[in-house]
């Protein structure tokens, strides 16, 4: 049992702040469940979720609102939306 216990702790994935990559974006839709599909800067198509603030405070995001994300260096496709930058 305490070896099944250490492989799930092995497994855990947790994104380091020092290798937080922020980029702006644009939101371009509300997906099912509290993601939105967000088009980069650069052009790129990305899957964002709210940050646990954002969702504990009730900041709404809609379509064509400017956003600031974190990415993991992993996975530049999916990230999470840290900031809605007010115009």
């Amino acid at each position: 049992m305490l070896e099944s216990l250490r492989l799930r702790q092995e497994h855990v994935l947790c994104m380091s702040t020092k290798e937080v990559e922020n980029k702006d974006a644009t939101v371009k839709e509300a997906i099912q469940g509290g993601l939105f599909r967000v088009e980069l800067d650069d052009g790129t198509a990305a899957v964002g979720a709210l940050s646990g603030k954002m969702r504990k405070f009730h900041i709404t995001i809609l379509p064509g609102d400017r956003v600031k994300m974190e990415f993991s260096p992993h996975d530049l496709t999916r990230g999470r939306i840290t900031y809605r930058i007010k115009i």
